[in-house]
């Protein structure tokens, strides 16, 4: 099982250990050399542009190494976030099938592990117990849940985010629309044979729903049926973790605290800015961690992740709060400055009228929108 360490430690040392080469020759398998870098570059451990150039250091890497393409498409998406806002969270067009095609909620099966087809079931597994999921077989239980399962693709997206360490709104929500065919030309289809190539032999599901041709596959997605579960073992039913809005009450993070700020340099750390502190912040400044209540809301996490963020945001602030956006700017007004970095999944809370520094990015910005990542990997690279 994969292990997360929460420190920036770790995450350099991912970096340094990176090797562009085997990653583009092994990329697709499960057991291939992918970075697993993701959750330290959500969490802004690390930014990409800090990435690319430790991996510069050590090896050559051009416009055409899949390596960049992976970090592109991170950045692609939030071209795509910045551009379009919440719309993100609609089908971009539609689909193989209309939107009221499909279910909006999860079968049980699924939750539990318990399809009968091990390359589902294995996936879920390891989502709960690790937090992370290889790409391909993000792709698979997407694409399972959608085009065989008839789930909404929202539906199964939410979903996904909330158990995953290095859940991303942009990448997790455009990811799961360009499976659908909402954010692509065509809906993406595997079968047991795919599997069978990519993955260890404990995923392979030879005799199951998914063995069979791609065009068979594809005649389902374009039917409104759901495809019937195969059979399971009640013994090997899994519990989902549960999805937290508010912190566990171990971590003991505090309500936001309007004395402590008056007259301070106040500098603020969330989730995304879980690197190290600016060098030139004045030595009296005030580091304040802030969880705003608003997006656990809308966007709850589970225990794991809860943890994995707080561990590393202890390490850099004094004060800790969980509150809603008002209480949250209440407590600063007293502040004398106020700064801290800006990234998309908090920009909206963030107390107003203030001088934040743009999260730094590893691609020229692109004022026009681009509906293709071709298009605009042609404008960047």
């Amino acid at each position: 099982m994969t292990f997360f360490t929460p420190t920036r430690e770790e995450a350099l040392a991912r970096i340094a250990s990176v090797k562009p080469a085997e990653y583009a020759r092994t990329r697709n398998a499960l057991n291939g050399a992918v970075t697993q870098l993701s959750p330290y570059i959500t969490h802004g451990f690390v930014n990409l542009r800090e990435v690319l150039e430790g991996v510069r250091s050590q090896h050559t890497v051009n416009s055409q190494d899949k390596f960049l393409f992976e970090l592109g498409w991170r950045e692609y998406y939030r071209h795509v976030w910045q551009h379009r806002g919440d719309g993100i969270f609609e089908s971009l067009h539609e689909g193989v099938l209309p939107d009221s095609a499909y279910a909006d909620q999860i079968p049980a099966d699924i939750l539990r592990a318990c399809t009968g087809i091990a390359a589902i079931d294995m996936a879920v597994k390891t989502l709960y117990g690790t937090g992370y999921l290889h790409n391909h077989a993000r792709m698979w239980l997407a694409s399972y849940m959608v085009h065989l399962r008839k789930v909404h693709w929202r539906v199964g997206a939410d979903w996904l985010y909330g158990h995953l360490l290095d859940g991303d709104l942009a990448s997790n929500h455009l990811s799961w629309q360009w499976v659908a065919g909402t954010g692509s030309n065509k809906p993406y289809l595997f079968n047991a044979e795919n599997v069978a190539r990519f993955a260890p032999e404990a995923w392979h599901s030879a005799g199951t729903p998914i063995d069979t041709s791609y065009e068979d596959l594809d005649q389902i997605a374009r039917q409104s049926l759901s495809v019937t579960a195969s059979a399971s073992s009640p013994s090997n039913l899994v519990e989902e973790p549960a999805l937290m809005s508010s912190p566990p009450t171990s971590l003991n993070i505090e309500t936001p605290n309007s004395n402590v700020a008056k007259g301070r340099d106040v500098w603020l750390v969330h989730p995304w800015s879980l690197g190290d502190l600016p060098a030139d912040l004045p030595k009296d400044t005030l580091v304040i961690g802030i969880y705003v209540s608003e997006f656990h809301r809308d966007w709850p996490w589970d225990e794991r992740r809860w943890l994995f963020v707080q561990s590393r945001m202890a390490e850099l602030v004094s004060e800790c709060w969980y509150g809603d956006r008002l209480s949250i700017e209440l407590a600063l007004q007293g502040a004398k400055r106020l700064g801290g970095m800006l990234e998309a999944h908090i920009a909206p809370w963030l107390p107003s009228a203030r001088q934040y520094i743009p999260s730094p990015a590893l691609f020229p910005n692109v004022e026009r929108r681009c509906d293709s990542f071709s298009k605009w990997w042609q404008l960047v690279s």
